[in-house]
């Protein structure tokens, strides 16, 4: 987090930010991960030896998946300083940019991880809020018919108050998540005095003999196990806002340490009293602090599902960047806290299908039952991309990559295995929404390049055409015209037409090409690319990372302040070409027609021009024409 000025809080602010903001996910996960490993389904007897060997798996999951995998090497494949799916596709891509087929392949296990994050997105707030308010019940049985709707209405309101922000409330999050710990770390170690015995749990072999004698029972409840890490994808994710040391110090320092003295507890306590089993979380307090800590869980899950939420937001506007998804609403809540964003569009889905989740699977053990394939899938391409980051990138040998891609890739395997298993109960639903957002993102990459090569064969080279155009030149009149350009080297439609039906062209004209690179953020001396075409006319290509919103305006103001090109973006003309999609099945694309018909709507409703590339609205021209593909 930087604010306005440049300014960087220090080590232990950042800190304590990222416990509300990295750490909310997986701090939630002891509200209902242990109580699922010993639900009716998986047919798990509540025998002392099953208890030792669940806390066993989870001291080590902890252990392997997230401090090993994610804390120590995950967190080191930064693209600039950047972590997530996206930018480590990139990063992937470039250390292979050779290898046109690997890069392909790589572009895709991306996007496929990306897609299976949205899963997580809906149903994190909807297990995590859920859970949290189900303390009700054990307090109140005959308020269980509440929880439903309490849930419901929590969740709609966190979604209504989403384009303000985080930033008045982001102070809080680190506190209040820190005392949810603190919490965690207290009632576990209440639980674990009055077994000490637990502690032999810690012991590997306990896990190993567990996974040996359970036969298939034990497949179901590493499933259940991968609920202890859901939300570890957002130390790498949120690594950009608040660097690797804060996030690994807090992991460390309090986190981690938190979790398993909690697990503990939990495990302790259902050797002491097995009827705990119904919600051993909130059985471990004593019952004047149920209801508190029913509040203070309510407060954590819904931080939690903040975080979630918003790294959708993230998410999408860095495929927005890279070409995977079509333009969207993009809001800026906070000028001082970086890539803090808000899409409408996302929210507005991201709050029906939640609803939709609550609803349809009506208990936080339903959706546990869904919950995990989405989590482990990008888990298991994240191990996958990093492979090519270390060996190909930073070129360690080939003998460690291979017995690290093989260790965490079969610990991943195993775990995306065993929720596999979880279909048939719920687990079909972040598969589905996975898969759909995969098609929309596919479909537009693949669309943007049919669309291009088809206008490819339509345009002419800009240098080209310009000096023809003066050699007789037409009506000049006065002001500066500014065509947005996608290819600079061709000539824009918008021009063609303006020439076509006006039959003039300003005294001064400017193309302006916006791109986005692989790198998160490009510096300020990098920025532009400015080239006099003759006839006061100009190409300007403006370099952007994909974590970036491209601003014209601004820029253009800051050219002029550099005296590099006087334009005044608020007297300028802009000329903006939207190209109208029409799918004809005689016309061969590569794409299936249903598939060009989404295409033609996506590019229908992407949001226009103006507001994603800081256009002032009231100098706008726009000139439409229709493409068959």
């Amino acid at each position: 987090m930087a604010d306005s000025t440049g300014n960087q809080p220090g080590t232990p602010a950042l800190t304590l930010a990222a416990l509300g903001v990295v750490y909310g996910d997986i701090g939630t996960s002891p509200l209902y991960a242990f109580r699922q490993i010993f639900h009716p389904q998986q047919g798990l007897p509540l025998a002392a030896e099953n208890i030792f060997g669940a806390v066993s798996l989870i001291f080590w999951a902890l252990v392997v998946v997230v401090t090993i995998k994610y804390i120590v090497l995950i967190l080191r494949a930064d693209n600039r300083g950047e972590g997530g799916i996206m930018a480590l596709t990139a990063l992937a891509q470039a250390s292979v940019k050779r290898r046109r087929r690997l890069a392909l392949t790589i572009a895709v296990a991306g996007l496929c991880g990306a897609a299976l994050f949205y899963g997580d997105a809906v149903l994190t707030p909807a297990i995590s809020v859920l859970s949290a308010i189900e303390g009700l019940e054990v307090g109140v049985p005959g308020l269980a018919n509440l929880v439903v709707p309490a849930t419901i209405a929590v969740l709609l309101v966190l979604f209504s108050l989403q384009h303000f922000g985080t930033a008045t409330v982001g102070a809080l999050f680190g506190p209040i998540t820190a005392i949810w710990f603190l919490a965690l770390a207290a009632a576990g170690l209440h639980g674990l005095l009055q077994h000490p015995a637990i502690l032999g749990a810690l012991n590997p072999l306990y896990a190993l003999a567990f996974l040996g004698h359970s036969g298939f029972t034990a497949l179901a409840v590493l499933g259940a196990v991968v609920l202890v890490f859901t939300g570890a994808e957002a130390l790498y994710s949120d690594m950009g806002h608040f660097g690797r040391t804060p996030i690994r110090l807090a992991w460390l320092g309090l986190v981690f340490p938190a979790l398993v003295l909690n697990y503990l507890g939990q495990g302790a306590l259902l050797i002491s009293d097995p009827g705990a089993v119904t919600n051993p979380f909130y059985h471990l307090y004593p019952r004047w602090a149920l209801f508190p800590m029913v509040l203070l869980a309510t407060a954590a899950t819904v931080i939690a599902s903040q975080a979630c939420i918003s790294g959708a937001f993230s998410l999408t506007r860095q495929a927005i960047q890279l070409g995977y998804l079509p333009r969207m609403a993009v809001r800026h809540t906070s000028s001082q806290l970086i890539g803090q964003v808000y899409i409408p569009g996302v929210n507005r889905a991201l709050a029906l299908l939640v609803v939709a989740a609550v609803l349809g699977f009506g208990s936080s053990a339903n959706i546990a039952s869904a919950y995990g394939v989405a989590v482990t899938g990008t888990m298991l391409v994240t191990t996958f991309l990093a492979f090519f980051v270390y060996r190909y990138r930073w070129h360690y040998g080939v003998l460690p990559c291979v017995l690290a891609l093989l260790l965490f890739g079969c610990v991943d395997l195993a775990f995306f295995t065993a929720s596999l298993l979880k279909i048939a109960h719920g687990g079909w639903f972040p598969l589905v929404l996975g898969a759909v957002i995969l098609l929309l993102m596919v479909t537009w990459w693949q669309g943007k390049k049919v669309l291009a090569r088809k206008l490819s064969h339509q345009e002419r080279r800009l240098e080209d055409f310009l000096s023809e155009l003066f050699r007789e030149p037409p009506l000049r009149v006065p002001g500066t015209a500014i065509f947005l350009n996608a290819r600079p080297q061709y000539v824009p439609r918008a021009l063609l037409h303006n020439l076509k039906h006006n039959k003039v062209v300003h005294e001064r004209m400017l193309f302006i090409t916006v791109t986005a690179g692989r790198q998160p953020r490009v510096a300020p001396q990098y920025r532009y690319s400015l080239t006099s075409l003759g006839h006061d006319s100009y190409r300007l290509i403006l370099h952007y990372g994909f974590m970036e919103q491209p601003d014209i305006a601004t820029e253009l103001r800051r050219l002029d302040a550099l005296r590099r090109l006087r334009v005044d973006p608020e007297q300028a003309s802009y000329f903006l070409s939207r190209e109208k999609v029409i799918p004809v099945l005689a016309v061969p694309s590569g794409m299936a027609l249903w598939r060009e018909w989404l295409f033609s709507i996506m590019a229908r409703n992407a949001s226009s021009a103006v507001d994603f590339y800081g256009i002032p609205s009231n100098r706008v021209i726009e000139l439409g024409s229709q493409i068959s593909i």
